[in-house]
């Protein structure tokens, strides 16, 4: 089994490609309020901390892009018997880049939507002594000169719950 930091990332990354579950979506987003918004792929989410100006010499990196790491544990020994109980923070990043400004500034807000309408649908028990209550943090990073002309993007974070021997 791999490190639980990496695993909880993994299981965040699951949450938005498995069946294409972000692609959907996006695409449901967009129908019900009549933009055109380019979609992600499975394989525009990467498990990866890198920053954006990083990213962007990288030639494997497209947008928009979703980059999922994580970005804090605390074993704060709520649960007495256990050698793990505490919280683990997962970072997902949200990328989005247009020769537009204005489109590049609504892109970022369209995808947290549909990202965040994923995480709501998943509230529970997602194994392995990972849990979500439905706790998430949403910041969003003024658009600035990068990218196809202008990049935005915004930071979900999520506090998972841990439990573990």
């Amino acid at each position: 089994m791999p490190p639980l930091t990496l695993l909880a990332a993994q299981k965040v990354s699951d949450l938005l490609t498995n069946a294409n579950a972000l692609s959907q979506q996006i695409n449901a987003i967009a129908t019900s309020s009549n933009v055109t918004l380019p979609v992600i792929s499975p394989d525009q989410i990467v498990l990866s901390s890198a920053s954006a100006d990083m990213a962007d010499k990288d030639l494997q990196f497209t947008y928009p892009r979703i980059s999922i790491y994580c970005a804090g544990l605390k074993n704060t020994q709520i649960e007495k018997f256990r050698s793990l109980s505490g919280t683990i923070s997962v970072t997902v990043e949200l990328w989005a880049s247009s020769n537009l400004l204005q489109e590049t500034d609504q892109w970022i807000h369209f995808y947290v939507e549909a990202m965040t309408d994923i995480l709501r649908q998943n509230i529970g028990d997602w194994g392995d002594g990972i849990f979500f209550s439905g706790v998430y943090d949403v910041s969003f990073q003024a658009p600035r000169v990068g990218g196809l002309g202008y990049s935005g993007s915004a930071k979900v974070t999520c506090n998972l719950n841990v439990s573990r021997n």
